[in-house]
């Protein structure tokens, strides 16, 4: 992939990021998704690693996803977590002890109404390979 190619993927995945909201925090998974990317977790993680403050990007307002309904602080820097801790606290985001962050009530949702939810559901993918067991037939 040229470099060009990476800087535009990056570019779309600062344009989300830019627009979750204060208080509300959106999966990498999630970003990757609106910025056309599905699948394209990592590829959100790698955009925001080299991201700079020229960007000025709400950084702390994506998070890994830990289960259907909660996110974690991705950050295996203590520093780092603490920073991103901090700050999502202070933007009225609760921080459980381990880090980890309920998306049924913190999750941004890119829709109209108040923003809150979980993250969007992923269609389910065709071709599933998990097959019934013998001794269920």
């Amino acid at each position: 992939m040229a470099s060009s190619d990476v800087e535009r993927l990056y570019r779309l995945i600062y344009a989300v990021v830019k627009r979750i909201p204060r208080g509300r925090v959106a999966t990498y998974g999630q970003v990757a998704e609106l910025a056309g990317i599905p699948g394209g977790a990592r590829v959100a993680g790698a955009a925001l690693k080299v991201s700079t403050p020229k960007h000025q990007l709400p950084w702390q307002r994506v998070i890994g996803k830990a289960s259907t309904l909660r996110g974690r602080i991705a950050i295996y820097d203590p520093v780092g977590a603490a920073i991103q801790r901090q700050i999502l606290e202070t933007e009225g985001v609760e921080v459980g002890d381990t880090g980890l962050i309920a998306l049924d009530v913190y999750g941004w949702l890119p829709t109209g109404g108040s923003g809150r939810g979980a993250s969007p559901r992923r269609r389910p993918r065709s071709g599933s390979k998990r097959r019934a067991s013998s001794s269920r037939r």
